[in-house]
């Protein structure tokens, strides 16, 4: 009997710490997951006879390059393409900056401008659907989870996951599309959504490529755009680092 048990709790300890290393690892996934799914029983409340929901669009554009959106809104007023970041402690941004900042008490923590990562979503978008001329984009930056948005400068909205059905529903344009263009869209974009595990994969592992490659020289006071010197600054809102190669580089990173 002791056997039996200690067999038992041998193997309910392998579980319960590989379910911990799983978790650890896949943190950031399950974060993001949940940010997203947040977003989506949110945009699931909005009128189907007015717009059409699509998550987790992969689109490839006419240069190659593929593209990762987590929410379009397509409807007769345009195309809503929407980032979401599930974040927590404060949040400042400035939608010219090549990164914007976390703070969690006295940690600081920097991710990848959403504003400009949401553009490129848009850029993206437009090379697909290039027929429709008179189509509308509304890029939109939305933050779920706790979250406290600081001090954000930006053209593009940037608001909290509670906001997002409202948006939609109030954002004050007129009609650009029939519906019977939104259902072509429509159709585009889920024929050209792309499935394969494998691509996607590369794509994720490209962008933490690139990620890392861009932080190692931020560290190093090296610019990721032009590998220029980054020079320390006086601005108007305290310290930041310049390109030193300005004004033919506008890249600025936060003191």
């Amino acid at each position: 009997m002791d056997i039996i048990f200690f067999v038992l709790f041998a193997i309910f300890g392998i579980v319960f710490f590989s379910l911990i290393i799983f978790l650890g690892l896949n943190a950031t996934k399950i974060k993001g997951w949940l940010g997203e799914k947040t977003i989506s029983i949110r945009l699931e409340k909005l009128d189907i006879s007015k717009y059409v929901i699509l998550n987790d669009i992969f689109i490839k554009n006419e240069k190659g390059t593929t593209s990762q959106i987590d929410h379009l809104v397509v409807s007769v007023y345009g195309i809503f393409v929407i980032e979401t970041k599930n974040y927590k402690g404060w949040i400042f941004g400035n939608e010219k900056a090549e990164n914007w900042s976390q703070i969690i008490y006295k940690q600081k923590n920097f991710f990848r401008n959403p504003v400009k990562q949401n553009w490129s979503h848009v850029y993206a978008l437009k090379s697909l659907l290039k027929d429709y001329k008179d189509i509308r984009y509304i890029p939109v930056v939305v933050f779920a989870g706790s979250a406290v948005l600081k001090q954000i400068v930006s053209n593009v909205p940037v608001i909290y996951d509670y906001e997002i059905k409202n948006f939609i529903q109030e954002y004050p344009v007129e009609r650009c599309i029939s519906f019977e263009d939104v259902k072509q869209i429509v159709s585009i974009l889920e024929n050209a959504n792309i499935k394969d595990k494998e691509i996607r994969k590369k794509h994720v592992n490209n962008i933490h490529k690139t990620v890392i490659e861009r932080q190692l020289k931020m560290e190093n006071l090296i610019c990721p755009r032009c590998n220029s010197e980054l020079k320390l600054r006086n601005g108007r809102n305290g310290k930041f680092y310049g390109c030193s190669n300005y004004p033919r580089c506008r890249f600025t990173m936060s003191y």
